[in-house]
C-alpha cells in the first residue's frame, strides 16, 4: 500500500508532527510505502475556487493524494477544529479524496476538544465518500515531553499503532 501522511501544522516545533513521524515509522515497519507531506514545505494559496487550483504546489499535492491508497491527516486543534491549513488542502485537492480510507490524528492543548475532528470527518465522508477509521488519535500537552521532542505517553503510542493497523486493514 501507498499511504500519504499529511502533517498540517505550520509550526516548526509542532507536537502533531511528532504523531505523523510516529505513524510513518509504524507504516514503514509494516512494510508499506509512506509519503510524509509537511505543509511547511508547500507554498499553497488560499482556495479561491478558481486560480488556486492551478498553483504548482496544489497540483503536486493533489497528485500525491490521488496516488495514495489511504491517508492519515495530522493536525493541531485550534479553536475546537482542525487547523485552517488542512481545510485549505482539502478544498484545493477535492476529488482526489474520493473513496479513500482516512485516519485522523491531532494534538490539542487540553482534553476538552476530543470531538473537534467530527466536522472534518463528516465533510470527508459526505463530500468525498471517504471511509474514516473510527480510531482517532487525540494527544494533549502532557502526552509529550517538556521540550516537545517526543511522545511520552505509551497509550498514545498504542493508539497510533491501532489507527495505523486499522487504516492498513481498511485500505486493503
Amino acid at each position: 500500500m501507498n499511504i500519504c501522511i499529511i502533517s498540517s501544522s505550520l509550526n516548526p516545533q509542532s507536537k502533531s508532527h511528532l504523531l505523523a513521524r510516529s505513524a510513518e515509522k509504524k507504516i514503514d515497519e509494516a512494510g508499506h510505502r509512506t509519503e510524509l507531506v509537511k505543509l511547511t514545505e508547500y507554498n499553497l494559496p488560499l482556495c479561491d475556487g478558481v486560480a488556486a487550483y492551478r498553483a504548482a504546489d496544489a497540483k503536486k499535492l493533489k497528485s500525491h493524494i490521488e496516488s495514495s491508497d489511504a491517508l492519515i491527516l495530522v493536525t493541531p486543534i485550534y479553536n475546537f477544529d482542525g487547523n485552517a491549513a488542512l481545510k485549505n488542502v482539502i478544498e484545493l485537492t477535492g476529488s482526489a479524496w474520493n473513496d479513500k480510507p482516512v485516519a485522523l490524528m491531532c494534538s490539542a492543548g487540553g482534553a476538552c476538544s476530543y470531538m473537534a475532528l467530527m466536522p472534518l470527518a463528516n465533510s470527508l465522508m459526505l463530500d468525498f465518500r471517504c471511509v474514516i477509521v473510527p480510531r482517532f488519535v487525540y494527544a494533549i500537552e502532557s502526552d509529550f515531553n517538556t521540550d516537545k521532542t517526543a511522545i511520552v505517553n505509551p497509550d498514545i503510542d498504542r493508539r497510533i499503532d491501532q489507527a495505523v493497523k486499522s487504516l492498513i486493514y481498511m485500505g486493503r
